[in-house]
């Protein structure tokens, strides 16, 4: 049987992937087919037709460009993280301006891989330890909280404010304690959190700030891009968020000491730095002393954390780096459909309260946000639904009222609440959000208030 040899470390032995004569002319046959792929598959797009035509909250948006990255990615057959891997890498740090950043598989494992780095032992004194508390909000997507749980620590949970759905940092001292060692939160819906006070909270009590980014990619606070104000940050790029690989997310951070341990704890824990496919980037594979190991045992299989497998494929990556040019006309896109319906619902402020970005800040909205005054949440959402007009909830609602939360409410522990969490239970039962993704076009945006208005009794001059 023939075919290609593939070595433990990706080389490609028989014949190189790309290469010249026959493969290279192939190469540019299947690249010019996969251009007319997308012209006859999808470039055209379906008249809109109101009431017909399903209005989804988030979805894809690309064009040629993606499809050829991903081709050329599978003709390759490198399939690991590779060149477009590290291409992504290196160019999210660059847009971020951020030193150390990491693919991984999702932003929920982001999240984790974040909270777990600071775990780590390298950290000493400052390690987050069982029973440790970290500060963060109810009203949010649960795998913010779940690694807190999950390692033990106890989430305390503070309310949001009501006009910006982020964290109500009025309630940030009452939450401290002697166990407080971190502060976990995440920009709402795109609109950055009061990013000022938080550090300050953060800085004052030496805690940690993990910064979950994933929903908020291209926000700016104070002029800065936000995902660099915490000690670590995260991006999700599952289909619904400002670029997408499918599945996919990103670890971020300034520090060299928590970039090491992110890049260890991705790599299941291990303790070498070689690039997929390399062997002896130290120069020093068979001649040093770990642990009780045997001297010389080869360091890539040694390893200094219980670490996970969190890379994501080089396909993915391949996605990425397309969506990732896009990325600034994509969050504009956010801004001006946002705009665009807050325009259009202004009449209806009476009976619906609009969103409202932080003070200093410049979001990059994930979604529309609206809480109607006085109820009736669900029967305006049904109606809405019935009217091919896609809706959300703001995610968990209250976290601790889910059924995850089942046994530690029974026995009052695992977890810390400040106050009575009231705009929380608020938005849990009265608020609703649609989208702005710039798949939208200003007919879906003008349908979408009309059908608001006319749920509620109301018409739209």
């Amino acid at each position: 049987m023939s075919g290609v040899s593939v070595g433990d470390g990706g080389e490609v032995s028989g014949m190189s992937a790309g290469s010249g004569g026959d493969a290279g002319k192939l190469h540019q046959q299947i690249m010019a087919l996969v251009e007319q792929y997308y012209a006859a598959a999808f470039a055209a797009r379906a008249a809109f037709v109101p009431g017909e035509t399903r209005i989804p909250y988030a979805g894809r948006v690309f064009d040629a460009a993606e499809l050829l990255n991903l081709v050329d990615s599978s003709l390759e057959f490198w399939l690991t993280h590779g060149r477009y891997s590290d291409r992504l890498e290196e160019q999210l740090g660059a847009y971020l301006g951020i030193k150390h950043c990491y693919l991984v598989s999702s932003g929920s494992s982001a999240n984790l891989l974040a909270f777990s780095a600071l775990t780590s032992d390298r950290l000493g004194a400052r390690k987050i330890l069982r029973g440790d508390e970290v500060i963060t909000v109810a009203a949010g997507f649960p795998t913010t909280v779940a690694p807190i749980v999950q390692y033990g620590a106890v989430p305390v949970f503070v309310d949001v404010d009501p006009a910006t759905a982020n964290v109500d940092v009025a309630q940030l001292e009452d939450a401290w304690s002697a166990r407080t060692k971190a502060v976990f939160l995440a920009h709402t819906l795109g609109n950055p959190f009061d990013v000022a006070t938080v550090q300050a909270f953060c800085e004052e009590y030496a805690l940690w700030l993990i910064e979950d980014n994933c929903d908020a990619l291209g926000a700016h606070y104070g002029g800065r891009l936000t995902g660099g104000f915490g000690h670590i940050g995260t991006s999700s790029f599952y289909p619904p968020h400002h670029m997408t690989m499918g599945e996919g997310g990103a670890v971020y951070t300034e520090s060299d000491e928590l970039g090491a341990i992110v890049r260890s704890l991705r790599d299941w824990g291990r303790d070498c730095e070689c690039p997929s496919g390399v062997d002896n980037f130290c120069g020093r594979r068979f001649d040093r002393d770990f642990g009780t190991l045997p001297h010389g045992y080869d360091h890539k299989y040694v390893f200094s954390h219980f670490g996970f497998n969190f890379k994501v494929t080089e396909m993915q990556a391949a996605i990425g780096c397309a969506q990732l040019a896009k990325l600034p006309r994509f969050v504009e896109a956010r801004r001006r459909n946002f705009a665009t319906l807050s325009r259009l619902l202004a009449p209806l402020a009476d009976v619906l309260a609009l969103p409202q970005a932080t003070a200093d800040s410049e979001p990059s909205w994930f979604g529309f946000l609206m809480t109607l005054r006085d109820g009736g949440r669900d029967a305006l959402v049904a109606d809405l639904e019935r009217r091919k007009i896609q809706t959300r909830m703001l995610f968990a609602g209250n976290m601790v009222r889910q059924p995850c939360f089942d046994a530690m409410r029974a026995t009052h522990q695992g977890y810390r609440v400040v106050g009575d969490l009231a705009a929380t239970d608020t938005i849990m039962n009265d608020a609703f959000w649609v989208g702005v993704y710039p798949g939208l076009s200003d007919e879906m945006l003008v349908y979408m208030a009309q059908s608001i208005a006319t749920a509620l009794g109301r018409r739209l001059d």
